[in-house]
């Protein structure tokens, strides 16, 4: 069993979302994941709610394997403990506000000069240059720029998704560039300056409804809980008060849910269904008749059917209704993580290896591990109590139970 980023230094100067999942993700793997924090507030995601024994949803989610140091910034003492940080690490990810960076000395030109072997990624909403550098980006706002909300939710009513993909998007595509960054130094021996941004990320995602404005000369129109591309799909209400989500992606298993599910061949073979074009501008009325059939039986008969027939089908669960999902439970995919309010429960990351063991270290009290790090830069104890008297540190907490 290996952890495949064993040995990695990751300093993650970071907040929110978009940077802690990266890092997180590369903890998952194996690496040390020293997360810098200011030393009186934190991460701000902290304080977002206390539902999770005191500590937010949000962070807890994206925090685990990581080591708190916190430091005030602001300070020269606290720059120059960042500037030793950064002489031990591989790899340094920040997401600060436009320009926070530069001004603590962390500009990806400035690193790389003093340590070629660096990879320096710069995790911001609108990426490098352009008219929208400078601009504050959260999740929702460059969700709205890119127009994913657009084509959310209903016409009359646009939605942003319910997960922030924005900023997973560009913590996924910061820790993938991350991978290619450390194998390209294997090799070569250089490291790397990478910029990733949220619109980037999501106008990506965008692709095909891009493609549909720009070669199909409209604007694809939201429609719930469907398709705009594909029809019939969507959920259609049972006889035991559930939802069933069940649809067709090409011409053929169409013609298997009209025959074998609804038993109507004439559906199958009628000219006006014959392809998926026809269908879209159909979907009111195949949507009806699809209603009509689930209304009438129960979940399981209409989960039963669709299997039978070779046609994808689910369920619309809730949060809740995926805690104990089998999928998950049967599969042991929950796991006790460790945090400053006790054991709390975390998936495994979502890649399965044989061959790998996961790294899954608690999540963070504030400051939980200043003084061990900076001991390890050759700070003795009357130094650590004179940077703690003048507020460059955080105070010293120890993990409850330790």
């Amino acid at each position: 069993m290996v952890r495949p980023l064993e040995g990695i230094v990751v300093l993650a100067v970071e907040q929110a979302v978009a940077a802690p999942i990266c890092t997180r993700h590369l903890g998952d793997l194996g690496a040390r994941v020293i997360k810098v924090e200011d030393r009186r507030r934190g991460d701000f995601a902290r304080d977002y709610d206390t539902v999770v024994g005191g500590m937010a949803a949000h962070f807890v989610w994206a925090n685990r394997n990581k080591e708190s140091v916190a430091l005030d910034l602001k300070e020269p003492r606290g720059r120059d403990i960042l500037d030793r940080l950064v002489e031990g690490a591989d790899v340094v990810v920040q997401n600060l506000a436009p320009g926070a960076s530069a001004r603590l000395g962390l500009g990806a030109d400035e690193l790389r000069a003093r340590h070629p072997r660096l990879i320096v990624v710069d995790i911001s909403g609108y990426g490098r240059g352009g008219p929208y550098a400078q601009a504050r980006a959260y999740d929702l706002l460059v969700q709205a720029e890119a127009g994913s909300c657009s084509i959310t939710g209903t016409p009359e009513a646009p939605a942003k998704p319910g997960i922030p993909i924005a900023d997973i998007g560009a913590g996924m595509y910061a820790l993938s560039s991350i991978l290619a960054a450390l194998f390209v130094r294997e090799r070569t021996g250089e490291g790397a300056s990478i910029s990733v941004g949220l619109f980037d990320a999501v106008a990506e995602w965008m692709g095909f409804a891009l493609n549909q404005a720009r070669y199909g000369g409209e604007d694809l129109r939201p429609n719930g809980l469907s398709s705009p591309m594909v029809a019939p799909y969507g959920a259609y209400g049972t006889a035991d008060g559930q939802v069933l989500v069940l649809g067709t992606t090409n011409d053929g298993e169409w013609r298997r849910l009209a025959k074998d599910v609804l038993g109507r061949p004439d559906l199958a073979e009628d000219p006006r269904y014959a392809r998926n074009s026809d269908r879209v501008g159909r979907r009111a009325e195949l949507d009806d008749l699809i209603a009509k059939w689930a209304a009438g039986h129960p979940l399981a008969h209409c989960r039963a059917a669709a299997e039978a027939a070779g046609l994808g089908h689910a369920r619309l669960n809730s949060p809740t209704d995926v805690l104990d999902h089998p999928q998950l439970t049967e599969r042991g995919r929950w796991q006790q993580v460790g945090s400053p309010v006790g054991s709390v429960q975390a998936l495994l990351p979502p890649p399965e290896s044989a061959g790998w063991d996961w790294r899954l270290d608690p999540v963070p009290g504030l400051g939980e591990h200043t003084r061990p790090v900076l001991r390890e830069l050759g700070l003795g104890e009357q130094e650590l109590d004179l940077l703690e008297r003048d507020g460059v540190i955080g105070p010293h907490a120890a993990r409850p139970g330790a």
